[in-house]
């Protein structure tokens, strides 16, 4: 009998053992298709989920790769049931697909088409699909609504039959982008990613921040040589990401413009954010008029794991535009990662955070979590305090100031990043520490300001809240201390680790601490927002507070 590092369990869930000398191995290929639950110390916990599998299938992984990594690795044989619920899992994936014919003589006609005419049938008796259902001209067709094109592939993938949408795309008008590899080319990894989603058409690539998310974009605007719209998550983004295509391509300032609270531009290249995207002026979205000014032939998702809830419902309506997601985790919160599978498209390329660290191309990082004691006051005003208010009172206790000032000398000399989610607790941070701040509240100039001290070495030291999670390029940060959170987040514990995975030019480790007020709320949304991290090989060290202050 093998001696591996898997149990795998007949309800689909697969256990790791974190000691063996083959975990990081098995890991790596479990992550493709199972989602990390739980991950305590010794024995983390793995659930084989459907649209994992579905992921894994349009990523070009096959059942038998994914049943090869689970017999391979295990210590007991797979159950019989486990192995069958998979192949016939991944063997939905592609049984009906959206393609265009041409139908009573109209050419590019919206069809659904499956060679099972059981399956057909069940999708037309749908009382959610039928609606969207127009024709059927042949026993294994349906003609499709023309406009029904996404919300056909949310329903279906509702009802456990993903579509493969081979429908083709709208060129959008032409507009000549390339490449300016003056003294650099693209990593091998981006170039397998472009490619990928180039010959898929949409879908989303998964890299670790600081892996070059930006360049894939550029490359893939590069590929198709066509009008594209950039959606980002704030105006700092946006102007990064103008400068990086100033920067990396022939794309010049005239042609690049930037739809925004403060700026209302559509060029060839035109970056947007979510906000505005989604803002409503009497109840109507006011700027939806964006999504048509030109004929977009790309779509560009930036940090598609934080797309608001209306964007989906407007990116249903933008099925025949190529649709390329980026982002570090595929993590959402609101449990609604089936409607980027479905409506940006899935999974084409995926690379994990440790493979791209032991190639150079990221920093490494050690991750600690620090137990502070509350003390007596404080707790008994904890246990005293209701459920929705002990998280906060946890999170934002005064002990953990000293704790962080003992750690901002611990590293001195290093680029530091002290992060926080309430801005009282913000402004006594930037307070204790006589250091600058950056929150919601902070003009765009003024972040800019302060991020550019802080990447050429004026300031070593920012207190920032969470507008810093994402999308923010501090290339020499190299010490994050992060004191709250948004509970259980595990985007966001990825995005903060995120701020420090740039490769550095002293070649430091970087160094993640979390604070966490033992035997409180605080810990136990600690071991959440752990989980994605545990996922990408990253372990923590669990550290004493008294111990780093003494």
């Amino acid at each position: 009998m093998a001696d591996g590092p898997l149990i795998v369990q007949s309800d689909r869930t697969v256990l790791l053992e974190v000691a063996h000398p083959d975990a990081e191995s098995a890991r790596h290929e479990l992550a493709i298709f199972a989602e990390l639950e739980r991950a305590p110390e010794h024995i983390h916990t793995y659930r084989v989920t459907r649209l994992g599998l579905w992921n894994a299938r349009a990523a070009g992984h096959t059942a038998e790769d994914m049943l090869s990594t689970l017999d391979r690795w295990s210590r007991f044989p797979v159950p019989p049931s486990v192995s069958l619920d998979i192949r016939e899992t991944v063997g939905r994936y592609g049984r009906l697909v959206i393609e265009r014919d041409t139908v009573d003589g109209q050419e590019g006609t919206l069809v659904l088409r499956s060679s099972d005419p059981a399956v057909l049938t069940e999708m037309a008796r749908n009382k959610r699909i039928s609606p969207l259902l127009i024709g059927h001209p042949s026993p294994d067709t349906y003609v499709v609504d023309a406009w029904a094109r996404g919300q056909i592939k949310q329903e279906l993938l509702k009802i456990g039959w993903p579509a493969e949408d081979r429908a083709g795309y709208t060129p959008g008008t032409p507009h000549d982008i390339a490449l300016a590899e003056d003294g650099w080319t693209l990593r091998p990894y981006q170039r397998k990613a472009v490619d990928i989603f180039t010959e898929g058409g949409s879908g989303v690539v998964v890299l670790p921040c600081g892996a070059g998310k930006t360049l894939v974009g550029a490359a893939a605007m590069a590929d198709t040589k066509t009008t594209t719209l950039i959606l980002v998550t704030n105006t700092v983004s946006a102007r990064q990401w103008r400068d990086e295509l100033l920067k990396r391509t022939t794309l010049t300032a005239e042609e690049i413009g930037e739809y925004s609270g403060q700026a209302k531009e559509v060029k060839p290249v035109t970056i947007a954010t979510y906000q505005i995207l989604t803002a409503k002026r009497k109840g109507q979205y006011a700027h939806l008029a964006l999504l048509d000014a030109l004929d977009w032939g790309l779509i560009v998702y930036d940090e598609v794991h934080l797309l608001p809830a209306p964007v989906f419902k407007l990116t249903a309506d933008l099925q025949a535009r190529r649709r390329l997601g980026l982002t570090a985790t595929l993590v959402r919160e609101d449990g609604r990662e089936g409607d980027v599978f479905s409506l940006i498209g899935p999974k084409r390329f995926d690379a994990p955070w440790k493979e791209i660290e032991a190639q150079g191309f990221i920093s490494p990082a050690a991750c600690y979590e620090v137990r502070v004691d509350l003390p007596d006051g404080e707790r008994m005003e904890y246990a005293a305090a209701a459920d929705d208010e002990r998280y906060r009172l946890a999170a934002t206790a005064d002990a953990k100031i000293d704790v962080v000032r003992s750690l901002v000398q611990r590293h001195a000399g290093e680029r530091i990043l002290v992060i926080g989610q309430y801005l009282d607790q913000i402004d006594e941070l930037a307070q204790a520490l006589d250091a600058p701040q950056i929150t919601g509240a902070t003009p765009v100039d003024e972040r800019e300001r302060l991020y550019q001290a802080f990447r050429v070495g004026e300031i070593s030291l920012l207190v920032v809240s969470k507008v810093a999670n994402f999308s923010i390029d501090l290339p020499e940060a190299s010490v994050a201390i992060q004191v709250s959170g948004s509970f259980g987040s595990r985007q966001e514990e990825a995005q903060r680790l995120g701020r420090l995975l740039r490769p550095k030019e002293s070649g430091h480790t970087a160094s993640f601490y979390t604070l966490i007020a033992r035997d409180t709320v605080d810990q136990d949304f600690a071991q959440n927002r752990q989980r994605f991290l545990a996922e990408q090989g990253y372990s923590y060290t669990i550290l004493d507070a008294d111990a780093i202050a003494a």
